[in-house]
């Protein structure tokens, strides 16, 4: 959000279209009309209705997010369909937790990589959907008119809610579609988003983690990068063409439109655009919530998350049955644990706090002699985060350390909350019936589980948390273990495990075979984790009411205001929230620093460079080695005798649009978006135009890794390669 408020003296000299900028942005795809001068300006050659439209085929119809079912309009990635059969590339970060579902000790896909030389090898992942926007409206008048100033926040919401079921409900009738309204600019704008979803989504391959992981959590949110970060999926439907659930006779998707990949020469300053479904950005974030993820959330998460990662890392790195199981977990743990740290860095080196603070005095300047709402809006803000300050930390600590550190503790507490239901049930086929649910949930979370890794992450973010939470907070378990067992949590955790029916799948299953409320009631890691869990949501509804609907209010009154400082003058896109969004931009290299400059790309001699047999996060498999060797790269090399492996573009992404497609001018796959630069991890809160880069996956590395490392010529026979 810098410098989106323009001073008034400034803003005599500025006419509107100007003061945007083509690189800052997530776009909704239905307003970029408005954006094509400047898209024009940096390089587009199509016309908007080749991005987005209702009447013909277009780009929009190749973009795939990838979500789960029960929660399809939220997308963890991108994808993007890259054949007349469905064939979907997105991230290997993506597709990892499907590897590792797949992957055995004697099958081991994340050491050594997956792939399809047929249709029928193909793996499928229920529960993974693809969902594909059919198109989306603004609904703002219809919702607005349903509300009013003197409603209260909950009724607000209950309204906003009711009506905005109507208006999904109605646009979905008598079709095969989804779909959902979404909030804009915190409450200001709302929108209609209709989506097909398809429910049978199956792997079709991705290279060995060393490759797809290269760098590891050393170049996580780094450049350069040389990571070859890609997977790939296919959509199938039932022989109708409709979305199906996974069923034998299911047949690939025929898509309305699938993007061609370029073999091309990149250069720095062509064109790129991304498609893809970001996840969220805090924009319209003030000074007060900043100080509030600063200090207590990234700070919190960081110290909180290096005690688990540090058991993990040691217990993985010595049992390969254990680095299969804890793969996926590690994986998701470990990403944000450094984007909490890389991002408090980035924002006191830009003193974003500052840039904030000169926001809201140009902000309390206008409001002066407008309607009181916009006048008390930073009040309501700044009072409601110093009232929640202390137990926010609290929130913190018992949720990372012990609801989300281990696992047991709140599994424990789910599966007792089913346990309990079924016990009550009368009758008995429908008790038979939850009884089975119990077992295949439990099936599923112990098939990932190891009790003696459990046990050990247990101790550690119990000790960790008794040691640095405020003990007003702290439930009487934790309290009262630490005075029994004088700080020995290892030793205290132990006894949790010696008698627990949670302790392991055997244990479990030998429980279910007599299941008992009173053995569950009296079981020590039910009672630990229900009464954590208590405590949790005890100090939450201990924060009031009023200063969590102040809180809603004053963001929506200041985000209203901001816009309304902006009329006229400034091109304004809302935060990200898992829709569709385009961002464009250009190829790009970048100073980071005084005497440092970034080229716009890498190559295979980069990975070699980085070669580290005694670092698991840099081991080269040793057939690219010897196809590196032989300088065997195919039609992939460019005009140097490179083989390029990543490039970096200007353009404005989070998470989410991880698998995005990177366009260039014609709408041609020239890579794919996987992360972005530490020196400028602000840029969800605080997009900073000169630092900020997305790094890429060079198409051409992946074509190179599909045709010559794993020979699958069936899949590049699929594909429209633009040479």
């Amino acid at each position: 959000m810098k410098k989106i408020i323009v001073t008034l003296t400034l803003a005599l000299l500025v006419l509107a279209p100007a003061a945007s900028r083509a690189d800052e942005g997530m776009w909704l795809l239905s307003l970029i009309g408005k954006n094509y001068a400047d898209m024009q300006k940096a390089g587009f050659k199509l016309t908007p209705e080749d991005i987005y439209s209702i009447n013909q085929n277009c780009i929009k119809d190749a973009i795939v997010g990838l979500g789960n079912e029960g929660r399809p309009f939220w997308h963890f990635c991108t994808g993007e369909i890259i054949s007349n059969k469905g064939l979907i590339s997105t991230n290997h970060h993506c597709g990892y937790g499907k590897l590792q579902e797949h992957s055995t000790v004697e099958h081991d896909y994340l050491r050594d990589g997956f792939w399809a030389y047929n249709m029928a090898q193909e793996l499928p992942n229920p529960g993974l959907t693809a969902s594909i926007l059919v198109r989306m409206e603004d609904v703002t008048g219809r919702v607005l008119e349903c509300l009013s100033d003197d409603m209260s926040e909950a009724d607000r919401a209950k309204a906003v809610r009711n009506v905005s079921q109507r208006i999904a409900q109605e646009a979905v009738a008598g079709t095969d579609y989804e779909a959902t309204v979404k909030p804009m600019f915190n409450g200001n704008q709302f929108f209609l988003f209709v989506h097909i979803i398809y429910k049978d989504v199956r792997l079709v391959g991705a290279p060995p983690s060393s490759m797809g992981k290269f760098g590891g959590d050393t170049d996580n949110w780094a450049w350069p990068r040389h990571t070859c970060d890609f997977s790939m999926f296919r959509i199938y439907t039932a022989p109708d063409g409709k979305p199906a659930a996974y069923a034998k006779e299911n047949i690939p998707l025929k898509p309305k439109h699938h993007l061609p990949v370029s073999a091309r020469e990149l250069n720095d300053g062509d064109f790129a655009m991304v498609l893809g479904f970001p996840g969220t950005t805090d924009r319209f974030l003030t000074s007060f919530g900043l100080e509030e993820t600063m200090g207590i959330s990234n700070d919190l998460r960081y110290k909180l998350r290096t005690v688990k990662i540090n058991v993990l890392r040691e217990m993985m790195n010595a049992d390969q049955a254990i680095r299969i199981k804890y793969a996926s977990k590690y994986a998701s743990c470990a990403n944000y644990w450094k984007y909490s740290n890389e991002q408090n860095i980035a924002l006191k080196k830009l003193n974003t706090m500052k840039v904030k603070q000169e926001v809201e005095q140009e902000y309390y300047d206008w409001a002066l002699d407008k309607d009181p709402k916009y006048r008390a809006a930073l009040k309501r803000i700044e009072q409601s985060y110093a009232e929640r300050s202390e137990l926010q930390a609290a929130l913190t600590y018992l949720d990372e350390g012990l609801l989300e550190g281990p696992e047991l503790l709140y599994q424990s507490v789910v599966m007792g909350r089913s346990i309990k239901a079924m016990l009550a049930e009368t009758n008995p086929d429908q008790r038979d019936a939850m009884l089975e649910e119990i077992r295949q949930t439990a099936a599923k979370f112990y098939k990932d589980y190891d009790q003696e890794v459990e046990q050990r992450v247990m101790a550690a973010m119990m000790a960790y948390t008794y040691s640095n939470i405020d003990l007003k907070y702290a439930p009487d378990c934790l309290k009262n273990a630490d005075r029994r067992y004088k700080g020995d949590f290892e030793a205290l955790v132990n006894r949790l495990f010696s008698n627990s029916i949670f302790a392991n799948e055997k244990v479990f299953a030998d429980y279910l075979k007599n299941p008992s409320l009173k053995v569950l009631e009296r079981d020590d890691i039910y009672k630990y984790g229900s009464e954590i869990l208590a405590k949790y949501r005890d100090l939450y509804q201990s924060i009031p009411a009023e200063s969590r609907d102040n809180l809603t209010r004053g963001q929506r009154d200041f985000v209203d205001g901001i816009l309304q400082i902006n009329s006229g003058r400034k091109l304004m896109c809302p935060d990200a929230n898992s829709t569709i969004r385009l961002t464009y931009g250009n190829v790009k290299a970048y100073e980071p620093r005084d005497g440092v400059t970034y080229h716009y790309y890498t190559t295979l001699e980069g990975v070699m460079q980085k070669e580290n047999p005694n670092s698991t996060e840099f081991v080269v498999p040793q057939r690219l080695k010897d196809l590196y060797n032989a300088k065997d790269y195919g039609p992939y090399v460019n005009s140097r005798g490179e083989l390029p492996t990543c490039f970096i573009t200007n353009n404005d992404i989070t998470g989410g649009n991880s698998g995005s497609p990177v366009l260039d001018a014609y709408g041609n796959l020239i890579g794919l978006a996987f992360d972005g630069n530490g020196e400028a991890m602000s840029g969800d809160i605080d997009f900073e135009e000169n630092l900020q880069r997305c790094i890429c996956l060079d198409s051409r590395y992946m074509l190179f890794v599909i045709d010559k490392y794993a020979n699958a010529q069936n899949l590049i026979a699929e594909m429209d390669i633009v040479r």
